[in-house]
């Protein structure tokens, strides 16, 4: 199945679409990538050049794939980091144009994390006023769950009171304290709930956040029921983290590890309960 997945771009490492796309595609399912941002790094380094892709440009883009009939012939829309403002009405367009033809739409919210807001002024907003209502799934982080739903998100219980509060179809909370040194991801729908905890790791490399949302979309397309998506998810992403960690690399070793975003390897440490 094909995905049209709009979010940051850069020339090193694997955050936004060089997360994305590589992880959809290891699933079996072809990418269509939009930049927002054309950077030469994620901000974590000393020197990141490039520059914020301007609306008009995106806009083009992505009629180019209206017109040729690609973005009909997506079966999901995901989104990621905007560096804009005015890029959500842009996503908003191309998600309602892929909608009508049947596509799902996972918002993944990147608003900041460990307390801090990153995104530019007035993406918040955005993301809360016109995207957040076009969504089938949405992924956002602990932290960015409790500015989407303006409550505390200090455990599970918080984290599910506000993931209901979002009102929409399938709320999936990453980073989710659950005390006793673990961190968890929350897959909430109206019907049921469920919990996936693995430990916290120390120094973990930036585009965590992407890799999950993308792989459990591309779980959800390819068939997977909740749990197993959100096992599938959270599986790999530990895994990859974890090496990544042993390594010390400042980057998610996507390449070398690549064969456990396809079938995980058993993670002892791996707790999901249905809550």
């Amino acid at each position: 199945m094909n995905v049209l997945s709009i979010q940051s771009e850069v020339v090193y490492g694997h955050v936004g679409n060089g997360a994305a796309r590589f992880a959809l595609s290891r699933l079996g399912h072809g990418v269509l990538a939009v930049p927002t941002v054309l950077l030469s790094s994620h901000a974590g380094y000393p020197i990141v050049a490039g520059e914020i892709v301007a609306p008009d440009l995106m806009r083009r883009l992505v009629g180019g794939l209206v017109a040729n009939g690609w973005l009909a012939q997506c079966g999901a829309v995901l989104s990621g980091y905007l560096g804009d403002v005015a890029q959500a009405e842009v996503v908003a367009d191309a998600v309602t144009r892929a909608k009508a033809a049947g596509a799902l739409y996972c918002l993944d919210p990147v608003l900041g994390d460990d307390g801090r807001v990153y995104a530019k002024d007035g993406v918040e907003a955005a993301i809360a006023h016109t995207l957040l209502p076009l969504a089938d799934i949405v992924t956002p982080n602990a932290f960015e769950l409790s500015r989407l739903a303006g409550l505390p998100v200090a455990n599970v219980a918080d984290a599910r009171d506000a993931c209901l509060s979002l009102a929409r179809p399938m709320v999936v909370a990453t980073s989710v304290p659950a005390g006793h040194g673990r961190l968890g991801a929350l897959a909430v729908t109206r019907e049921a709930a469920w919990f996936a905890s693995t430990p916290r790791l120390q120094n973990a490399p930036r585009g965590a956040g992407d890799l999950f949302a993308a792989l459990f979309l591309g779980a959800r397309l390819s068939g997977r029921n909740l749990p197993d998506a959100l096992r599938h998810a959270t599986a790999a992403v530990f895994h990859v983290l974890a090496a990544s960690v042993a390594q010390a690399s400042n980057e998610m070793l996507l390449i070398s590890e690549q064969d456990a975003l396809v079938a995980p390897p058993e993670i002892a440490e791996l707790r999901i309960e249905r809550i």
